[in-house]
């Protein structure tokens, strides 16, 4: 992150963020602005996060679903010992509680992770989102830099326009003019002739 950053980001230390990887508008705003390698890194870093995140969830789940099996197994195994099947009961019991002694330990892993991993989230998010104002922002502004040099453009070509226009009415005129005095001392057969052998059309309003 660039140092003007750190700006916005006491601003932004109470805010919530929804998270832009899920939003389905935060993608359509790269139809109009180009991600950079950088934002595309951020992008793939938040997305592992929240497959780490939903994979911790359902971890916990199956685990827990487990126990609840090794359980009824050690409970099953009490109703064995006391038909006399001590010995193999005992095994059956001492290995179902290591079971559930390393269901504990992976379950313990899981929630440490999601007491961090909302806050890598949160972080990594509010990063992506700064990184989306840069490059939405530098467009905005290069846009409104080239709307600017095409209204100028504009104004110049209507300008040239209008001289154009006048210009084609004047030598109209001019034409008419000729042509008027031109039919005017030589005569119709004359200007007709004249009008084939040079492939000149009578110019509207051209007699008078």
């Amino acid at each position: 992150m660039s140092r003007s950053d750190d700006i916005f980001k006491p601003a932004l230390a109470s805010k919530k963020i929804p998270i832009l990887t899920l939003d389905n508008k935060w993608h359509k705003l790269f139809t109009q602005a180009e991600p950079n390698k950088r934002l595309k890194k951020r992008e793939e870093e938040l997305n592992e996060l929240l497959k780490k995140q939903g994979k911790a969830n359902t971890e916990i789940k199956e685990i827990k679903k487990l126990k609840r099996r090794l359980m009824q197994g050690i409970m099953e195994n009490a109703s064995e010992a006391s038909s006399g099947n001590d010995a193999r009961a005992r095994r059956k019991t001492d290995e179902s509680k290591r079971l559930m002694g390393e269901c504990n330990e992976k379950i313990a892993g899981y929630e440490d992770e999601l007491i961090e991993l909302p806050r890598q989230i949160d972080k990594v998010n509010k990063e992506l989102m700064l990184m989306t104002m840069e490059i939405c922002y530098d467009r905005l502004k290069e846009n409104e830099r080239d709307i600017e040099e095409i209204t100028k453009w504009v104004a110049q070509v209507k300008e040239e326009l209008k001289e154009k226009l006048i210009l084609k009415q004047e030598k109209e005129t001019v034409n008419q003019e000729l042509y008027s005095y031109m039919h005017d001392i030589f005569g119709a057969d004359v200007i007709n002739l004249f009008d084939t052998k040079y492939k000149i059309e009578e110019p509207e309003g051209g007699r008078k």
